[in-house]
């Protein structure tokens, strides 16, 4: 799974697991790819402070560019989003130019690494359950999928609103 779109899941297959932060951070960038090339509609992106996925790209935010659209929605999730501000420069101006499809949640959980580590979308999800081994799997089974949907909403139930895409100051 080392080489970029070995992560995505060939024909027949439902389930591929991925060990290590390449493994990780490939098979988001494939199902990222997927998103655009097959439009899906809604992305779920869920971590503690998302500080070694792929956001601060050019290639990322290029994707993020051919999939956002009028009519699509991006949730985000985070324990806090220092980390992403500190280390994905170009994401900001990507999330101020798009706000209007975003919602940006902080966890209601005191304990930010109970924050699921999570890209969740009706076709496919990838969930990195081990955060210290960047371990998980990416799955397009449906019983998966539906059940870490309901912990996700379950998580945004009890989130409050996060990462203004600007500040307003005097």
């Amino acid at each position: 799974m080392g080489n970029e779109g070995e992560t995505e899941l060939q024909p027949g297959e439902v389930t591929r697991r991925f060990s290590g932060l390449r493994e990780f951070q490939d098979a988001l960038r494939g199902l990222l790819a997927q998103a655009v090339e097959q439009s899906w509609t809604e992305l779920r992106l869920c971590d503690p402070d998302f500080a070694d996925w792929p956001l601060g790209e050019r290639a990322t935010i290029d994707m993020l560019n051919a999939w956002a659209r009028p009519g699509r929605k991006l949730i985000m999730l985070a324990g806090r989003y220092d980390e992403l501000l500190r280390r994905h420069a170009r994401f900001m101006p990507w999330r101020r130019t798009w706000s209007h499809i975003i919602e940006c949640h902080v966890s209601g959980s005191a304990d930010v690494r109970s924050t699921p580590s999570v890209f969740w979308s009706r076709r496919r999800m990838l969930h990195r359950f081990d955060l210290d081994g960047c371990a998980g799997l990416v799955t397009s089974e449906p019983v998966r999928c539906l059940r870490l949907k309901q912990e996700l909403d379950d998580c945004l139930a009890v989130s409050t609103p996060g990462l203004p895409a600007s500040t307003l100051g005097l």
